[in-house]
């Protein structure tokens, strides 16, 4: 590490240092969720091996944590994070946060698994959402394969699901019909190898291309092949279908499969919906499967226009989309199902697009763009993803952010900011701002709960669900993802109408005990190998 004054660090004199880094006088929230106190923390290696009353000679590099908190390196359960942390060794908007684990391939869909006929299909897809493009495949097929190339070349850590839709679509292709024999044999071998690998358990994204049209039995099935490996069932449940009734059928496939489930981004739509599903989850749900959820601060969603499509669009496969898209039968029954989502356009923002052509149209909401085009709307919005090659992405600016909060609440939830990147982007804020929102406003301005808590929901809770062994804590002999921010200064600055800005008030951030971030800006770090690490799932 460099040593500069700014940095608040010098060099211990005089013997030999027993720490490399010994953080001083900072007040440790250990990720527990029990209170605060005053503890100096020593790192050697990448492990934390003494807190205490540590004399301020006993490290190489001594930080001064002075009315700062200590705390565990924050988890993001839910991100689409996979190309950047593959392609961006210091991936600045999340390590500005305090991140530094990322659990990546959501949505039950991602780039790996992928074969010779699937893998050009997804990295079309998926443009807009996990920002791979075509020419940066370099021809990986296994879920190992494409973490492996991640392994030391981040400064984060990664965990990952097994990207349902992939499975699906490898064995029979894009389209809906009923999943056979055969081909459950290969899905749920292919279950069983990405456990092997390391992965947490199967996400599905029901929503989303291919695994739509998955039964509730068939899923049932494919999560039984992770049971014996103790995995978990990660969904972005059938919100198509509204919550409850998604919620219930999550139940019953974890019941009927004999695995722990968790819920992606659960919030409810109206005033009073989260909490009726809330009710639902603590009288009902946890009694029958063992449960949680996660979500991000912020009412507001974010996902492709593509989504907005009906199904049959991509039963041929998402590269031949586009001949769909141009036949008048679709285009009409777009215009049904856009009247049918009865979605106000004016608050549905363009996030981003592919080409320089349209880039123009980034931050402007959907009604103004399909005025300017004079076009009704499903020929306006239709033209535009045709243009794009299909990538375009929004953010849905609707709903007051408190309408989330009885979810934060929950002792079940933990961090999933589900953020979505582009460079030059009018993206949502939550890529930017989702933990100091929770660490400051959320605990200062709402006091939705206690500092100890928020933290908690950003670490312990996520390592212990997720099997990420002596991570989340501050306990000697854990490694040392570490964050060092200021409690009465965090906080996000990201908006919507500017939403790519750096958070203030977190100092430092440490993965596998080296520092990465320093003041928003990414340290130098001298050895070829960064100190990111390609996680296994170990449960308990």
């Amino acid at each position: 590490m460099k040593q500069t004054e700014s940095m608040n660090t010098h060099e211990s004199a005089g013997e030999t240092p027993v720490f490399d880094v010994l953080i001083s006088g900072g007040t440790v929230i250990d990720g527990t969720g029990a209170p605060r106190y005053q503890a100096n923390v020593g790192i050697k290696g990448d492990t934390i091996v003494a807190i205490g009353d540590l004399p301020e000679n006993s490290g190489a590099t001594v930080i001064d944590a002075t009315n700062k908190v200590v705390a565990p390196g924050f988890v993001d359960v839910h991100n689409h994070s996979d190309s950047w942390l593959l392609n961006t060794p210091n991936f600045l908007s999340k390590t500005s946060q305090g991140f530094t684990t990322e659990v990546i391939m959501a949505d039950g869909i991602s780039y790996a698994p992928v074969d010779r006929c699937t893998a050009a299909d997804w990295v079309y897809y998926l443009q807009s959402l996990d920002g791979l493009y075509p020419h940066e495949y370099t021809g990986w097929e296994s879920l190992e394969d494409y973490m492996n190339l991640i392994d030391g070349k981040n400064v984060q850590n990664v965990m990952t699901h097994i990207p349902y839709a992939n499975l699906r679509s490898m064995a029979c292709g894009f389209g809906r019909q009923r999943v056979d024999d055969f081909q459950m044999k290969q899905i749920c071998a292919e279950v069983r190898k990405g456990m092997e690998a390391g992965a947490v358990g199967l996400s599905t994204g029901l929503d989303y291309v291919a695994q739509c049209f998955s039964t509730t039995d068939e899923l049932v099935e494919a999560c039984q092949a992770m049971a014996e490996y103790d995995g978990l069932y990660v969904s972005h449940i059938r919100y198509k279908k509204t919550l409850m009734p998604a919620i219930e059928e999550l139940v019953e496939i974890g019941k009927r499969a004999g695995v722990k489930v968790h819920i992606s981004h659960m919030k409810g739509q109206y005033a009073g919906q989260a909490e009726e599903a809330l009710e639902y989850i603590d009288k009902v749900a946890r009694h029958e499967v063992d449960i949680s959820f996660d979500v991000y601060p912020y009412q507001p969603g974010s996902t492709m226009l593509h989504f907005l499509l009906p199904y049959e669009v991509f039963e041929d496969g998402p590269k031949k989309a586009i001949e769909k898209l141009k036949l008048p039968e679709m285009r009409l029954r777009f215009k049904y199902g856009l009247e049918n989502y009865l979605l106000d356009i004016s608050a549905i923002q363009i996030a981003w697009v592919l080409t320089e052509k349209n880039k123009q149209h980034q931050g402007k909401s959907l009604s103004r763009y399909v005025e300017e085009s004079g076009l009704p709307k499903e020929e306006a919005l239709i033209n535009l993803l045709i243009e794009e090659e299909m990538a375009v992405l929004l953010v849905f600016n609707m709903g007051d952010d408190r309408l989330v909060d009885p979810v934060l609440k929950h002792d079940l939830y933990m961090m999933g900011t589900d953020g979505i990147f582009m460079e030059g982007g009018m993206i949502h804020p939550r890529q930017f701002g989702s933990a100091p929102r929770l660490i400051g406003p959320c605990v200062r301005d709402h006091k939705l709960f206690s500092l100890e808590d928020a933290v908690y929901k950003l670490s312990g809770s996520a390592a212990k669900r997720f099997g990420m062994k002596n991570r989340g804590f501050i306990k000697e002999q854990h490694f040392a993802d570490l964050v060092i921010f200021d409690p009465e200064t965090v906080q996000d600055h990201a908006t919507y109408d500017n939403p790519q800005q750096l958070p203030s008030g977190i100092d430092y951030v440490f993965t596998n005990g080296i520092p990465i971030v320093h003041d928003n800006q990414p340290l130098e770090i001298s050895s070829e190998r960064l100190p990111g690490r390609y996680l296994r799932y170990q449960p308990k």
